[in-house]
């Protein structure tokens, strides 16, 4: 039975335009665009209707399934409690970032994370969730277990991506000793003796086992076709590492050279939505509003505050001359979906996916006022 649902006298964000009409879904797809006003449908009285939005690389979960350290809750009510957040935040897809390895924050046990991920698709098959969860796998290339982690999903179909990351003093988001003494030092107490043998061992670690962990890991994910990333780029060489290695997505690069080379690469550059809210990173690293500014940010990531992901878009409209709205969300929908060869959805046009968002936004922070996945509307 044909299933068809109208949105109408909205103002359509397409990928390069912004037009007032209607959107007709159909079986899930977009059946048809319309111009001009219309009293056939759901009245959308000119609010924005936006591509649903595609989020790569959020910890999000991880604060519901370990709210406070030491504390593990229910997976399935954890998973809920994210994807609930995610879904009123104006995400349809969603890929849940799990850590592989141990790293300065300990990290989880083996088999922890494959727990989590079975508990994922067991919601999703029980129509428990609203968005459309895929796996982010977030590989600590210089701890010694990663690998012993990664096994546990060589085989999983709903591992899209990963990336290849050096959290080790003296790499990259740590290549100064000041910004990882505050993190890792302070923060914990360390005495300066207990803090050096730290440090010592990670430095250890990561020369013995980034480069052969790197290649292992990269090697699978290229026999797969699962998509690769950088992660906190510094350097020139660090750019040249991800070309060989074949990444697509640069995550968080850390200096302007490294974000300029990887975006000339032909790498989607990916920054915080948190970094273009509060005007600057947390960690003291480059703005990502300034990359922006420069024509080399292409991926916006809600990182750890869901709703960042719709606010932050609105914000470079605002405030980069050079930036147009579409253009803007195209960050946080088409091109995070091309990125990751995802080419049913991102966008708003014929026979793809029917996951949108109704966005009022008068000022300042956009409101969600509904969100339809796969024309089924679940917010």
């Amino acid at each position: 039975m044909t299933k068809e649902t109208v949105l109408s006298n909205a103002r359509i964000i397409l990928e390069d335009d912004i037009v007032s009409g209607s959107v007709l879904m159909r079986d899930g797809k977009i059946a048809d665009i319309s111009e001009g006003n219309s009293t056939v449908g759901e009245d959308m009285e000119g609010d924005y209707l936006l591509p649903g939005l595609v989020e790569l690389h959020t910890d999000h979960l991880e604060q519901h399934y370990s709210p406070r350290p030491g504390v593990r809750w229910n997976k399935t009510a954890a998973i809920q409690a994210h994807d609930a957040q995610i879904v009123t935040s104006g995400i349809t897809t969603v890929f849940d970032c799990l850590r592989m390895g141990s790293d300065e924050d300990g990290g989880f046990e083996r088999g922890e994370m494959r727990d989590m991920a079975d508990a994922i698709q067991s919601a999703q098959r029980e129509d428990r969730l609203r968005a459309d969860h895929l796996i982010h796998l977030r590989c600590e290339v210089s701890s010694d277990n990663v690998l012993e982690h990664f096994e546990d999903f060589k085989q999983d179909p709903f591992v899209r991506l990963v990336s290849l990351m050096d959290h080790a003093p003296g790499q990259r988001q740590f290549q100064t000793m000041e910004q990882y003494i505050f993190y890792y030092q302070k923060k914990r107490g360390l005495s300066d003796e207990v803090f050096a043998r730290f440090v010592a061992k990670r430095q250890e670690d990561s020369a013995k086992y980034a480069t052969p962990h790197r290649d292992a890991i990269s090697k699978v994910c290229t026999e797969r076709g699962i998509t690769m990333a950088s992660h906190d780029d510094a350097t020139m060489e660090h750019v040249d590492e991800a070309i060989a290695y074949g990444v697509r997505l640069a995550e968080f690069p850390t200096s302007v050279d490294a974000a300029k080379a990887s975006h000339g690469a032909g790498m989607s550059v990916l920054m915080g939505a948190p970094n273009i809210v509060r005007g600057k990173s947390h960690s003291g690293n480059i703005a990502a509003r300034d990359l922006a500014e420069m024509g080399v940010l292409d991926v916006l990531s809600s990182d750890y505050v869901p709703l960042s992901l719709l606010h932050a878009p609105f914000i470079i409209a605002d405030e980069v001359e050079s930036i147009s709205l579409p253009r803007a969300i195209a960050m946080v929908t088409s091109t995070p979906a091309r990125t990751v060869s995802l080419d049913d959805r991102g966008r708003i046009a014929l026979g793809l996916r029917a996951d949108l968002v109704r966005v009022r936004r008068d000022h300042g922070v956009p409101v969600t006022r509904s969100v339809w996945r796969e024309g089924r509307r679940v917010a």
